[in-house]
């Protein structure tokens, strides 16, 4: 009887969370129903060649094919979608329970949670075999970390950099974001030295500078040994070129000889979208000799694209807001072509075979880890319910951009209202609203915009919006520490934490 009163007492609790947590199981069980076994993204196949055929690719990092390659045994691509579904479900339980670690509200707990377990796109993106689910997951993981006090800081900053470091071997965006965490620890150290002695609380940074630089520097040497290149990839200076043909003028630039020959005569607003300048055959990069992204080409293409934006920075500077600004439009419009978006979009039919040579090749690769064919099926009316969720059920831009206003609005507010002593109970807001910040500002200065793109900064966001909130008096700590010390709560509260791109 009493066991029924505690569970009942605690599904009361966390009743809003249990909803939106159940709510969102349902429709990626639906989900995997309606689309068997996955959908697939054009960098599918290059996923799943490396996780057959281990070697670091040359534009993307090996870190999503290992994740492939750990679930090859099963010989099953609804194994990997059943796990990136659960992926997202535990990302949401982390928002969760941070949230009602740090203010005590169950309900805020929840709310925070709801974009990222219940949000059409975010679910179809799961369904995708791409690397984001996976990333997402462990940028969340890390930004929660820093958020929540420790009585144990070194062992914190170390979990902190492991997963700071899974993420750049998974995406390179991670790579500003250790430098964000590393700043961070950094500032606490500084701030704290006269609480307990600088060599103590220097402790975290040095385990979080090992504990991130040992696996990305063996995934670079890794990569060194395959291609003789310095790096996680080798395709940045292609990807800078393809970001800077949105505006780059050769009658500003005045390239030198050997740089010409990637000029476009076109002006900017005829020209093709960014990513068109990496892929397409009609591209000047794509047609140099040898493939696109050799040291040479790529080196090439890295010079143009920095001489562009040193010789017309305030154009480049256009251009970065007009990127960025797509992040926060209410729909979705095109963009950057109609091939990308539907990629997006739950298909009402199984969709057509590859066409690129790459992709033709990395579907016979793929059939041996399926061990058979790889037939998507359509099954209705489950596929058909979740089409008509995604007209309705998703975050408009403009939502973010709410999101994102709410922790300067409330700060500003309260340093107006004389109250800042209220901040000391929001530690970890500013670290995460940066990194959310940073993952949709990176990619609009460096490559394009992609709606794939902004997704992982919307749990981050809800986090950071959340954690505004002041802690509720005496109720910090709703999930006891055990052998919690005093002096923790200082150090934790100079935790802010933010990852810019991971």
């Amino acid at each position: 009887m009493a066991q029924t009163r505690r569970i009942a007492s605690w599904t009361r609790r966390h009743g809003w969370f249990l909803v939106a947590f159940t709510s969102g199981a349902a429709l990626r069980v639906i989900t995997m129903i309606g689309y068997r076994p996955a959908l697939w993204f054009p960098d599918s196949y290059t996923y799943v060649v490396t996780a057959v055929r281990p070697s670091p690719d040359l534009v993307r990092p090996a870190g999503y094919s290992l994740f492939l390659r750990l679930l090859e045994p099963f010989h099953s691509f609804a194994a990997v979608t059943l796990t990136q579904h659960l992926l997202g479900l535990l990302t949401g339980a982390l928002i969760y329970a941070t949230v009602l670690r740090r203010t005590g509200r169950a309900w805020l707990g929840a709310l925070a949670a709801v974009p990222v377990l219940l949000d059409a796109y975010q679910i179809q993106l799961e369904h995708l075999l791409v690397s984001d689910s996976l990333f997402t997951l462990l940028v969340v993981a890390a930004a929660c970390l820093l958020a929540r006090p420790s009585s144990r800081p070194a062992r914190t900053a170390a979990a902190t950099g492991l997963l700071l470091a899974a993420a750049t071997v998974t995406r390179t965006i991670g790579l500003p974001l250790i430098g964000v965490f590393g700043l961070v620890l950094l500032w606490q150290a500084f701030a704290g030295r006269s609480a307990g002695g600088l060599r103590r609380l220097a402790a975290p940074v040095a385990a979080f500078a090992l504990a991130v630089s040992l696996p990305v520097a063996a995934y670079a040497g890794w990569f060194y040994a395959a291609h003789h290149r310095v790096g996680l990839v080798a395709s940045n200076g292609v990807f800078l070129y393809s970001r800077t043909m949105m505006f780059a003028d050769c009658a500003v630039m005045k390239p030198p000889a050997d740089l010409a020959v990637l000029c476009d005569p076109r002006p900017p607003a005829a020209r093709p979208p960014a990513p068109s300048y990496a892929w397409d055959a009609g591209s000047p990069v794509v047609k140099l000799p040898g493939i696109t992204f050799t040291r040479a080409n790529d080196a090439l293409a890295q010079r143009f694209g920095m001489l562009a934006i040193t010789s017309q920075p305030l154009d480049y500077a256009r251009s970065l807001l007009v990127e960025f600004g797509r992040s926060f439009t209410f729909g979705r419009p095109v963009y950057p072509d109609a091939a990308t978006v539907q990629s997006y979009e739950f298909p009402s039919a199984p969709p057509p075979p590859p066409d690129r040579d790459p992709a033709v090749a990395g579907a016979a690769v793929a059939e041996q880890y399926e061990r058979g064919p790889l037939t998507v099926t359509v099954a209705e009316p489950y596929a058909g319910w979740m089409r008509a969720y995604q007209k309705a059920a998703h975050l408009p831009g403009t939502f973010l951009l709410v999101l994102l206003l709410v922790p300067p609005a409330v700060s500003l507010t309260r340093r107006r209202a004389g109250r800042r002593k209220n901040e000391r109970g929001t530690p970890g807001v500013w670290p995460v609203w940066i990194t959310a910040l940073a993952l949709l500002v990176v990619p609009a200065a460096t490559a394009a915009f992609d709606y794939r793109y902004v997704l992982p900064a919307v749990p981050l966001a809800c986090l950071a919006a959340a954690l505004m909130v002041r802690p509720a008096a005496g109720r910090e700590a709703v999930v006891p520490t055990p052998r919690a010390a005093p002096e923790a709560a200082p150090e934790a509260a100079g935790t802010p934490h933010d990852q810019p791109v991971v």
